[in-house]
């Protein structure tokens, strides 16, 4: 069968890389001999139990995870973690966040309904188009953890440089950043990750996270609610996504094949430059981010108008160039450009809107 593949602009579930796909393709109805497809088997099988430490060993490797850290694959998405998070972290019933944009607004709601939370910085006085100052925060010395959201999908901005958290444990969503460059994971008490942005297919959060910060008195908090339950048992308290761990496994070794985080994030620059020098050169797009603050992965934009917005999403849409609209707490247009999208699609997207720009209104 002929096709054109989509350049799928998502911001999730996104694009994975056509390598990958064709590998999980070819394994569909007889995973190497077993007879059975991946989604069929035991979570108890000695067939699938390679699967997932083959997972975990080589997000280790991509990621230089040290051993006191342990990798958790856990269901219920990023969401679950805004109360997971607080639920096991909070020894003293305090934790500092840093209000970045919508997705860790929403995780400082749900917070709130465990403990005190204090919003350290917030950069929502530019309507989240700058990540704040948080080399000197207020934190209370009995505050139990920082907490930020490293990238934030919606609005598209970044840390450049992680907060100065005074000792204290940091704890980041990664969901939309993660794998997309090397990351000091010592930097870190706590990272997690919603894998349907540059991993894999939704429904699963990995969870990477000191052993020390994995507590034994929460006889209260229900078992799965618990990190220790899954370190525990090696992420297999009850049945796990297989299917999710499979695939993100196929990613894994994808990124070690074409040379690890460092490669990867080298084309990530170079993907976003393409996108930002056209944004920078425009009559009739302007980025929404200040330019320090600028995501490599999420480019939101605008024009002159609303009305205008949605003439280009909907003449992007019939050219093959899919959900570029924004979010719709935010509108506007939004190209997000994960580990899987090719530097070509980012291309023909920008070569799309000159054109656009050029004959609009004649």
């Amino acid at each position: 069968m002929n096709y054109q593949r989509t350049f799928n602009f998502s911001a999730g579930p996104a694009m994975m890389p056509e390598a990958v796909l064709e590998e999980i393709r070819d394994e569909m109805l007889n995973y190497r001999g077993s007879g059975m497809c991946v989604m069929e088997m035991s979570h108890r099988s000695a067939v699938f139990q390679t699967i997932v430490d083959e997972a975990e060993q080589d997000l280790r490797d991509l990621m230089g995870i040290p051993d006191n850290y342990k990798v958790l694959f856990i269901q219920g998405g990023a969401t679950l973690q805004f109360s997971m998070i607080p639920m096991n972290l909070m020894k003293n019933g305090k934790a500092v966040y840093i209000e970045t944009g919508a997705w860790s607004k929403k995780a400082i709601g749900e917070a709130k309904k465990v403990g005190e939370v204090i919003v350290a910085a917030s950069s929502k006085d530019k309507n989240y188009s700058y990540i704040p100052d948080c080399s000197d925060l207020d934190i209370p010395e009995d505050t139990d953890y920082v907490y930020i959201c490293e990238n934030e999908t919606i609005h598209g901005l970044t840390y450049q440089t992680l907060p100065n958290t005074k000792g204290h444990v940091l704890v980041s969503d990664q969901s939309s950043m993660f794998l997309s460059k090397p990351c000091n994971v010592s930097d870190y008490g706590m990272i997690y990750a919603g894998v349907q942005k540059n991993v894999g297919p939704a429904g699963m959060v990995v969870v990477i996270i000191r052993e020390d910060l994995i507590r034994d008195d929460l006889e209260n908090l229900p078992i799965y609610m618990q990190y220790k339950t899954h370190a525990d048992n090696g992420s297999m308290y009850n049945t796990p996504n297989c299917w999710a761990i499979y695939c993100c496994g196929k990613v894994f070794k994808y990124l070690k094949s074409i040379g690890g985080l460092e490669a990867m994030n080298k084309l990530n620059e170079e993907k976003a430059k393409v996108m930002y020098d056209f944004l920078d050169n425009s009559k009739m797009f302007t980025g929404t981010v200040a330019k320090e603050c600028r995501s490599l992965m999420n480019i939101p934009f605008v024009t002159e108008s609303k009305e205008l917005d949605a003439e280009v999403v909907a003449a992007t849409k019939a050219a093959g160039y899919d959900n570029l609209k924004g979010h719709k707490s935010v509108g506007g247009l939004r190209a997000s450009i994960y580990n899987a999208m090719p530097k070509e699609g980012v291309e023909a997207l920008v070569d799309f809107l000159r054109k656009f720009e050029e004959n609009y209104g004649k």
